[in-house]
């Protein structure tokens, strides 16, 4: 009788043992994902770069008529759509790595460091370049103007950058892409 008491114990123990083995690895199961996103948002970010270096050589492919490297193109500091008077430190760091890349592609870049934004916004909330941009390609004997808005999201920032040809305001290239909002995204745009 011993015997079977000690059986019984024994394949009670093991059911119950194979219960709490599977409600681990099933917690494990709901619970990593979490940590990897966790992990995933300290790391979302360290490609900003790289991100940039991309819409930069995006632009020169798609350019229509192609932007020969001698032709000057202004860089103006990305905006903030809902605030064209703003830019950030995203914004910023976004375009002088882009005027970097095309440096490095060998196009003659103009950094334009102005006090206000590049756009002025008509009554309808459309867009356009100011007086002081064409001021400045005069100046600078500029044919294009290298522009962009971005729009900070919940786990994303929108991103939309275009080169302007200056003689018509013509685009003649854009690109949009989104780059993940992690920490140290987050910090740039707050700045």
């Amino acid at each position: 009788m011993m015997i079977r008491c000690y059986s019984n114990f024994l394949t009670a123990f093991r059911a119950r043992l194979h219960m709490i083995l599977l409600a681990g690895i099933c917690t494990m199961m709901i619970v990593l994902p979490g940590c990897a996103s966790v992990k995933g948002y300290w790391d979302l970010d360290a490609n900003l770069k790289d991100y940039s270096y991309k819409a930069a050589e995006q632009l020169v492919e798609r350019a229509v008529p192609p932007i020969a490297p001698e032709q000057a193109i202004l860089v103006a500091s990305l905006v903030n759509i809902n605030n064209i008077e703003t830019s950030s430190a995203f914004g910023r760091t976004i375009s002088e790595q882009m005027a970097s890349r095309l440096t490095q592609m060998s196009y003659r870049i103009i950094q334009m460091k102005l006090r206000k934004s590049v756009y002025m916004k008509r009554s309808e909330g459309e867009l356009f370049l100011s007086r002081e941009v064409y001021a400045i390609s005069n100046e600078q004997k500029a044919q294009y103007v290298l522009v962009g808005t971005y729009s900070e999201a919940n786990i994303v920032v929108y991103v939309n950058v275009s080169i302007v040809r200056l003689s018509d305001s013509r685009v003649v290239a854009s690109y949009d892409y989104e780059v993940p909002l992690g920490a140290n995204n987050r910090k740039l745009l707050q700045e």
